[in-house]
């Protein structure tokens, strides 16, 4: 399935931000990263300047593909992307079995 197209009302992706690449959790493998990514921790092909090694290329995982930037992800700065996307993934995270129902 084709990557939707971009809302043109949104922001491109902001230089030196890399939270999309460190907030949130990716499931799937990736080279180097047989187990994926756990939230909060850098990906491994997060380079110097916070841009992506794997972008345009087919290892990139499908997740990152798809998640696009926008005004409410975003905000006006790397700490509100950070904070958004690391709430989101607490909300759609799955719940253990010890934490009850």
């Amino acid at each position: 399935m084709p990557d939707p197209s971009p809302d043109p009302s949104d922001p491109p992706c902001r230089p030196g931000c890399g939270a999309c690449c460190i907030a949130p959790s990716i499931a799937t493998p990736m080279p180097g990263m047989p187990r994926g990514k756990p939230a909060g921790v850098r990906c491994l092909h997060l380079d110097e300047a916070l841009g992506c090694r794997l972008f345009g290329r087919p290892e990139r995982p499908s997740f990152c593909a798809g998640l696009r930037p926008s005004r409410e992800m975003c905000g006006e700065d790397r700490g509100h992307a950070i904070a958004w996307l690391g709430r989101l993934e607490r909300l759609t995270a799955p719940r253990r079995r010890d934490e009850g129902s």
